[in-house]
């Protein structure tokens, strides 16, 4: 089986030690730091229903053990700015897919 169309999805644990799991839509670098667009995934389709529909901007860090951590972002206007370039990268792709 071809899982070229297959979601990239990543488990995040919350601080309450609670897993959730992502489709990573998008990653943009921005000022020496890398920044994902994930959206929530469901196994099953119908749990997706009660889902609000957004998506969530991290920012990918380094923690002391030297792994990769997700941290939420608390600068507004950071995160304002890319919202934007989220939504330009993900209506150029819509667009593209309507080309074909």
């Amino acid at each position: 089986m071809n899982n070229e169309f297959a979601p990239d999805l990543i488990t995040l644990i919350d601080d309450e030690g609670n897993e959730h799991s992502f489709e990573i839509l998008d990653t943009i670098e921005h000022e020496d730091s890398e920044y994902y667009a994930l959206y929530p995934f469901y196994e099953n389709p119908e749990d997706s229903v009660n889902d609000a529909g957004e998506y969530y901007i991290m920012e990918a860090i380094i923690n002391d053990n030297g792994e990769e951590e997700f941290a939420e972002i608390d600068d507004e206007d950071l995160l304002d700015y890319l919202a934007e370039k989220f939504e330009a990268n993900f209506e150029k792709l819509f667009d593209d897919e309507d080309e074909i």
